[in-house]
């Protein structure tokens, strides 16, 4: 008998032959005809090469043959297990867990969303949990989630990868920043000022001199002098440090270089940046990832 085929649900109708010896009784029970069941047991019979269950000699049920006999309580036991197997629900213990997750994102929403992640794994008696960080590649991310091999991406609106579940995390704005005692002084740039300065900017993709902040500028008739880019947030403040440039950033991110830098409210509006959590619906129902997900949410709401 091959179980891995068709043939378990036979021995789920067996085991009810053997408990019920009554072939009608045992067809009602089973939901099925009795020829149904009847041809079940033929196929049965075939398979063990056995009668598993002859007429009694009374006309009224049947009688097990000895292999059939041996078989009823195994089976029975098999089935049970196999049962349990299956309806018991999934079980996630983050306290003894040994998964090691994966978060994509940039440096920036790495720096905001997973050192507190790292923070809460460390401090919520999690020992044996491990946490990577690793760079979303957009051209390659709805691969990645599918696979797993990221559990969860921090990415903007327009980074969100078609048909997948996501969760906004958190709202962000836009300041300008420059070193200390900056020539310009400790004020408010105007927004011909503003445009006038040296400008760094950050390109996800690498090399890019143009961000939204140009779309902006361009519809009130102005345009910026960007000098140079960068691919990584965690460049500029080095960068600002030691030139008089300027950088247009969010302001969690400022915030954690209030010591080296200032930062000043835009002269214009450039609305607001969405950081979304996405990932891929088959770890939707996942104890883990869904513990997971929870965590990445308290991160940012802190």
């Amino acid at each position: 008998m091959d179980i891995n085929g068709h043939d378990l649900p036979l021995l789920a109708s067996l085991r009810v032959m053997l408990d019920e010896r009554n072939i009608t009784r045992a067809a009602v029970r089973l939901g099925i005809s009795q020829p149904a069941l009847s041809a079940q047991l033929a196929r049965l019979r075939d398979v063990f090469g056995d009668p598993l269950l002859t007429p009694a000699s009374s006309g009224k049920g049947m009688v097990l043959t000895p292999r059939g006999a041996a078989l009823r309580e195994p089976l029975r036991q098999a089935l049970q297990q196999l049962q349990a197997v299956v309806s018991a629900p999934p079980v996630f213990d983050a306290a003894t867990s040994e998964r090691t997750f994966s978060l994509g994102a940039n440096d920036n929403a790495g720096a905001i969303i997973g050192t507190r992640l790292i923070q809460r794994l460390r401090s919520g008696n999690s020992p044996a949990m491990r946490l990577a960080l690793r760079a979303a590649d957009p051209g390659m991310l709805v691969g990645q989630l599918e696979a797993g091999d990221i559990d969860i991406a921090l990415v903007s609106q327009a980074g969100l990868p078609k048909g997948l579940p996501h969760q906004p995390l958190l709202q962000e704005k836009f300041m300008m920043a420059q070193r200390k005692r900056h020539p310009r002084g400790d004020r408010k740039p105007t927004l011909r000022e503003y445009a006038g300065l040296d400008h760094v900017v950050v390109s996800g993709e690498g090399g890019g001199f143009r961000s939204f902040v140009d779309d902006i500028l361009q519809t009130q008739g102005y345009r910026r002098k960007v000098v140079a880019s960068v691919q990584h947030y965690s460049l500029v403040p080095l960068i600002l440090e030691t030139t008089d440039l300027v950088c247009t950033l969010p302001a969690r991110f400022l915030s954690r270089y209030a010591d080296r830098l200032v930062s000043f409210p835009l002269p214009f509006d450039a609305g607001r940046f969405t950081l979304f959590a996405t990932w891929h619906a088959r770890f939707d129902a996942d104890p883990a990832h869904a513990w997971l997900r929870g965590q990445v949410l308290a991160c940012a709401t802190d």
